[in-house]
């Protein structure tokens, strides 16, 4: 019951879609889905929102993937796979949240939030790696394939917990597949580069 719990609570987390509400919300009221690249993500706000909600929304899909595995550990009794389970449902409620009819982000930084909660360094030292990788050549996807790829081997290096290890594989699988248009146009070399200009359309 433990786990059936923390899936359905990290799941109907990860499906509050800050980026849509604050487009919403915000001053212009608009449908991100329906801007920009059409992604329900923080990138995606900063090219069409501007800084300030993009950084909103990047520390509130952050914050939902640090709670999902808090939840799992509270309920957990110290079994490793029940807060991995909450934080892959958090992303893959943030992929595909039921509330938006299952169109949703990438859930790099809800993946942020759950494997710096699981195990900070290995992720810390990914996450430096791919944080390097974006402010050198400015694409955030390839970034985040980055962060996401290095985790498993930074994982394994650092001697970490199997479940943990599996559950980095899993997400690395989620990132491809919502990254693979991404992956395709940086091989054609037609990846958009980091920009915000708070309009509601990529220039």
């Amino acid at each position: 019951m433990q786990l059936f719990f923390s899936v359905l609570i990290g799941y109907l987390l990860g499906s509050i879609s800050f980026s849509y509400l604050i487009g919403k919300l915000g001053r212009k009221k608009i449908d991100i889905r329906k801007h920009g690249s059409g992604n329900a993500g923080a990138t995606n706000t900063l090219r069409v929102l501007g800084l300030g909600p993009a950084l909103a929304v990047l520390a509130l899909d952050i914050g939902k993937g640090i709670a999902a595995v808090w939840i799992g550990k509270a309920l957990s009794d110290g079994d490793l796979w029940i807060p991995a389970a909450a934080g892959l449902s958090c992303i893959a409620g943030h992929n595909w949240p039921v509330f938006l009819r299952f169109r949703g982000g990438k859930g790099i930084a809800a993946t942020i939030g759950v494997l710096a909660t699981l195990s900070f360094f290995p992720a810390l030292y990914a996450g430096l790696i791919a944080i390097a990788a974006v402010a050198a050549l400015r694409y955030v996807s390839l970034g985040s394939l980055i962060f996401t790829s290095l985790t498993p081997v930074s994982l394994l290096l650092t001697d970490s917990p199997v479940e943990y290890v599996i559950t980095s594989l899993v997400i690395l699988v989620f990132a491809v597949v919502r990254h693979r248009t991404n992956i395709a146009k940086l091989l054609r070399g037609e990846e958009h580069k980091l920009t915000f200009r708070g309009k509601t359309r990529e220039g």
